[in-house]
């Protein structure tokens, strides 16, 4: 009998650690993540430490590089968050699929976009046609030193446009470490031939642009259209140099058009972590939070009116 009460008691401890865990799931309103990748452009070993600004510095996260379990580590912790909906991208299209029918409904299946021209833009056309993916980007193609106004992308906004997709686009001063990349290529005032060019286009900048904060504020109030999300700087950056960041677009006015993002990568654990960054904020009122978290996203994907997270924007009208 005495044998058997330590294997009761680890059997009741575990039952009230994932009691716990359900309460807790439950407890948490829905969120919405604009930003959330299927692994990365560039390889990194397994149990790399997270990225981390500015340098000397040190990450504290592990890569899981495998594709199997960095999926169900993702999808672990949206199930622990309530994360109801993932915009979902990454450079392996096959790997975005898979992830999108492991888990149907939670995704929004869009392809990273790193390299652009015509053979690239044929081989979309029919993922598209198909339904396989309803979002475009993040478009990546700063990483290769090439700006958002660049004409080789034009043809990309215009089919976004026609086929009324909500764009990611990667347009601000940091990135990963890649000789190609370049910061001047991010400067948020390049948005502005995309704009007036395709004034439906329903876009949103990853990070909102930093550190490009006056540059980025400028085009959101001039263009109504333009939305940004917060995911990486939640956690890359030192915790209150993102609060300023964010606190000056909350002071701004634009606190109805900022989205969450946890730009998972390959560090799924950094999900928390973002989270966490958004609660944390001294100067967000609750209704703010939920804005960032859940009725931003809801508007831009125009599934408004959906705190529950039971609405597919795959489903949205057309204006």
């Amino acid at each position: 009998m005495k044998n058997l009460l330590p294997v009761v008691l680890i059997t009741v401890l575990a039952w009230n650690a994932d009691a716990q865990s359900t309460m807790e799931t439950n407890k948490r309103q829905p969120i919405i993540d604009m930003h959330m990748h299927t692994g990365l452009p560039h390889e990194v070993p397994e149990g790399a430490p997270s990225l981390c600004r500015p340098a000397p510095c040190h990450g504290d996260g592990h890569a899981t590089v495998n594709p199997a379990d960095l999926m169900q580590k993702t999808l672990a912790a949206m199930d622990r968050y309530n994360i109801v909906k993932g915009f979902l991208s990454g450079t392996n299209w096959e790997a975005v699929r898979d992830w999108n029918q492991a888990a149907p409904g939670r995704f929004i299946a869009s392809p990273f976009i790193l390299k652009a021209g015509s053979e690239e833009l044929a081989k979309l056309k029919p993922e598209y046609t198909s339904g396989r993916f309803t979002a475009m980007g993040e478009i990546g193609t700063q990483l290769n030193g090439i700006p958002p106004n660049d004409p080789s992308l034009r043809p990309y906004f215009q089919l976004a446009e026609e086929l009324d997709l909500p764009v990611l686009i990667h347009t601000l001063g940091i990135g990963p470490y890649m000789p190609t990349f370049r910061s001047a290529a991010g400067d948020p005032l390049m948005l502005e031939a995309v704009l007036t060019s395709y004034p439906k286009l329903r876009l949103f900048v990853e990070n909102a642009g930093y550190p490009f904060g006056d540059e980025m504020i400028a085009m959101m109030y001039q263009y109504p259209q333009l939305y940004v999300d917060v995911s990486t700087i939640t956690w890359v950056i030192p915790r209150a140099a993102f609060h300023d960041y964010l606190e000056a677009f909350i002071r701004a006015g634009l606190g109805k058009r900022v989205m969450f993002g946890s730009d998972q990568m390959v560090w799924p654990e950094k999900i928390g972590e973002a989270i966490e960054a958004i609660e944390t904020a001294p100067y967000l009122t609750e209704a703010q939070k939920r804005d960032i978290f859940y009725h931003n996203a809801a508007r831009f994907l125009r599934m408004e009116g959906t705190e529950n997270g039971e609405a597919d924007p795959q489903t949205s009208h057309h204006d």
